[in-house]
């Protein structure tokens, strides 16, 4: 049987070495455009993968679901959990909230989300994200959101230190255009985007992505529609007993990139540091008790 706590596309993609070479092109085809794939009739879907009704059958039944409609009632419940405003999200938790006090519930979450979240990233996705945002010969774009700016804002601040020639873009801003204009092929873009997808962000990294750039999304488990023009894609848990989704997983993921970067190239990044730390001496920013 399929795991409540996984999202379908996280299903296949936990099963993806176990699946015959026709159903491992019906996988790639429904992640390709998840979740609109997989909302079509049965035959749709095996005609747009190129297999076989019988393909998608058996999928199907080794993602754990008896029947396609079966499947698909699922996928249009992630398709609601996805869309829900903060007062449906807190609504939907009220009705069952157990007892025990807010710290440890929150808590339980918050740990569960990590371990989920861990359990299937892909370790070389994580790498190459890590060395495309290291590479100092790429300029690098990092782009936030309403929310996700502040997400953005802590990882460019850390890699003002670490490397030069990148940018801060806030996707809220009508001004994000002219971010864009020195964008060509090879440049690299972390995106963040999380549950009510921002279609400001979706248009930056198609406009990105048509000037070649690299893109990295950071999303939650039901995956932006950035997800389609991205070359890594790294998945984060975010739900909680709250009104409001949880950064606690991504911020987890952004400190783990931090520690990672810095020792790429430890001696500049060591340098820089040291430039930084006397300018901080000469403004006497930082109090000093000697």
């Amino acid at each position: 049987m399929h795991r409540e706590t996984e999202t379908i596309a996280e299903q296949i993609q936990s099963r993806m070495d176990g699946l015959t070479r026709a159903e491992r092109q019906l996988a790639m085809s429904i992640l390709q455009t998840y979740p609109a794939s997989g909302l079509g009739t049965l035959t749709a879907l095996a005609s747009g993968a190129g297999v076989s009704v019988p393909t998608v059958a058996r999928m199907v039944q080794k993602l754990g679901y008896k029947t396609f409609p079966e499947f698909q009632a699922s996928l249009r419940e992630e398709l609601k959990a996805s869309v829900k405003t903060p007062i449906a999200k807190h609504e939907t938790w009220a009705e069952a909230a157990p007892q025990e006090h807010i710290l440890n519930r929150f808590t339980d979450a918050v740990i569960e989300n990590i371990r989920l979240t861990l359990g299937q990233i892909d370790p070389n996705a994580f790498d190459r994200a890590c060395a495309l945002i290291g590479d100092v010969d790429r300029p690098l774009y990092i782009v936030g959101g309403r929310i996700t700016h502040t997400l953005a804002e802590y990882l460019y601040l850390h890699m003002q230190v670490i490397r030069p020639n990148l940018t801060h873009v806030r996707s809220t801003s009508n001004t994000w255009p002219h971010d864009l204009l020195n964008a060509k092929e090879g440049d690299v873009f972390v995106v963040f985007d999380v549950r009510r997808y921002e279609n400001n962000t979706l248009k930056l990294a198609e406009i990105a992505h048509g000037r070649g750039a690299k893109i990295i999304l950071v999303t939650d488990q039901w995956r932006s529609p950035v997800h389609q023009l991205a070359d890594i894609c790294l998945t984060n848990r975010i739900v909680v007993p709250s009104a409001w989704d949880s950064s606690a997983t991504i911020m987890l993921l952004i400190e783990t990139m931090i520690s990672a970067i810095q020792t790429q190239n430890w001696d500049r990044t060591k340098r820089r540091i040291e430039d930084l730390e006397d300018m901080f001496d000469q403004t006497k920013l930082f109090r000093k008790f000697t």
